[in-house]
């Protein structure tokens, strides 16, 4: 693996670190005791995180929707409630 892309993978947070990140900017700029350009950077911050969360979810949910049956066969995966009667 090139240096350029271990350094990538290392720089991403998880999922769920990226969410814990998220929580304490949202608690930090709720206080309102953060000045204007701390804010700022934070905000920018949280937005990036919350792409990053988005992105995640997205990609975990498009391979959810194709899951392999026993046979090998691709079947539509469905969550509740989705099924034809």
């Amino acid at each position: 693996m090139s240096e350029a892309k271990e350094t990538e993978k290392k720089a991403a947070p998880t999922f769920e670190e990226a969410m814990e990140k998220l929580e304490i900017i949202v608690r930090q700029l709720e206080e309102n005791n953060v000045p204007l350009e701390k804010a700022i950077d934070l905000f920018q911050e949280g937005v990036s995180l919350s792409k990053l969360c988005h992105d995640k979810l997205d990609s975990v949910s498009k391979k959810m929707d194709q899951l392999v049956d026993s046979s090998g066969q691709s079947t539509s995966f469905s969550v509740g409630g989705d099924e034809e009667q």
